[in-house]
């Protein structure tokens, strides 16, 4: 489809053209020209035999134009010398793609930035999407937007691959930023759909190309086996009015086989063979529930010692949190319980409604309704997701029905 083939060459093509003239704003408003002529006249004329090569020279002539026209004239006394140093813009084989998501993801920006830019620019969002998923003003976004720009220009960030002593830890950001991008999708954190599948399937082609570009690097595919694995199961995440439907009672025929397959492939195929991280080992946990073929079957056991060493690897409230999940299942509620004695005096789970709906959860299955019931009212209180505050009201009614 040439809107698929457009969403691939557009990062490539912004990628090429900020690292010829050094400049962000307009090297994306030329592309955006570029894309818009493209959609106009490639599904009459057909697609060019090198349509990377012939948006680059659409572009690159409306930047020029642009630089050279009288809105611009006072832009042109310090843009002259680019472009007569410049020239014209020769097509290279080069896929600036990762420099430009290194560029997104640098450590300078908020993490707020980092996720708009990164969908903006490339992920081929419009503003007005980015705003929608994170349920702000498109105005807000826009201005968010801005800000990333103009500090990338003020603070002359390089358009560059990080140097080798650097690359682990922007890689690490880059990984993150992806990894939020997918968690926003998957479950929305407000509004009326749990899942935002635009958001989910753009973090997995940007995971792919990652991994693409870097194959050697076991976290980047530990990252892509987690996402594919846990988008397995998004069609039966809810039912058909919409209501969530949780992992045991999920109708297991509903789960993308392909997407087990390759994320399972790709556990094997990283697990092991480096230095063991918290994607990898999220990836081998979602792998185990997904080849379970009966909420029953699931290897609870097996589960709980991954976490142990997740919790090892990359220590947190939030792992502690699922951890006391499947303490609870593969010891029993109470034991479950008392992991998450842990987490109450914990301030980064202050607010966090999850905290509250595995209590109630844990609470339930150890018989306890009453306290079962205002755990789940509270959790429900919490949170500003729609399906989420139904699910867990509808359970508070279950309990309270019960005791």
């Amino acid at each position: 489809m040439i809107e698929d083939l457009l969403r691939e060459l557009a990062p490539q093509v912004l990628g090429a053209l900020i690292r010829r003239y050094g400049q962000f704003d307009p090297a994306e408003d030329a592309v955006q020209e570029a894309l818009l002529a493209a959609s106009l006249e490639w599904p009459g004329e057909g697609v060019p035999d090198n349509p990377r090569a012939w948006l680059l020279a659409v572009a690159g002539r409306r930047l020029v134009d642009e630089w050279r026209s009288e809105s611009a004239r006072r832009r042109r006394e310090e843009n002259a010398a680019v472009l007569e140093t410049a020239g014209p813009a020769p097509v290279s084989a080069r896929d600036d793609t990762l420099a430009l998501l290194f560029l997104c993801c640098h450590p300078s920006l908020s993490g707020p930035s980092q996720l708009a830019l990164t969908l903006r620019a490339v992920g081929g969002l419009t503003t007005a999407e980015i705003a929608a998923a994170f349920l702000v003003p498109e105005a807000t976004m826009a201005q968010r937007i801005s800000r990333a720009k103009q500090k990338i220009k003020t603070s002359r960030l390089g358009f560059v691959l990080p140097p080798e002593a650097e690359r682990a830890e922007r890689l690490r950001v880059v990984r993150q930023v992806l990894y939020l991008i997918f968690n926003e999708g998957y479950t929305a954190s407000a509004g009326p759909a749990l899942v935002r599948a635009d958001l989910t399937a753009e973090a997995i082609r940007l995971a792919r190309m990652l991994r693409s570009a870097m194959p050697a690097d076991v976290e980047t595919g530990g990252l892509l086996a987690l996402m594919l694995l846990t988008d397995a199961r998004r069609a039966a995440r809810t039912d058909e009015r919409g209501a969530l439907v949780p992992l045991d009672e999920q109708d297991r025929s509903r789960w993308n086989a392909a997407q087990i397959a390759e994320g399972v492939a790709l556990v094997s195929a990283t697990l092991g063979r480096g230095r063991i991280g918290p994607y990898q080992l999220q990836a081998a946990i979602a792998a185990l529930h997904d080849e379970a073929a009966t909420a029953a079957q699931t290897d609870w056991p097996q589960i709980l010692a991954l976490y142990e060493v997740l919790e090892r690897v990359s220590p947190g409230p939030v792992v502690t949190l699922n951890k006391a999940v499947a303490v609870g299942r593969a010891r029993g509620p109470f034991a479950g319980l008392a992991v998450l004695g842990d987490l109450d005096g914990d301030e980064r789970m202050a607010g966090n409604h999850r905290l509250e709906s595995v209590r109630a959860h844990l609470l339930e299955m150890a018989g306890d309704r009453a306290a079962a019931h205002a755990a789940y009212l509270k959790a429900a209180g919490m949170t500003t997701s729609v399906p989420e505050q139904r699910y867990l009201t509808m359970r508070a009614a279950l309990t309270a029905s019960e005791h």
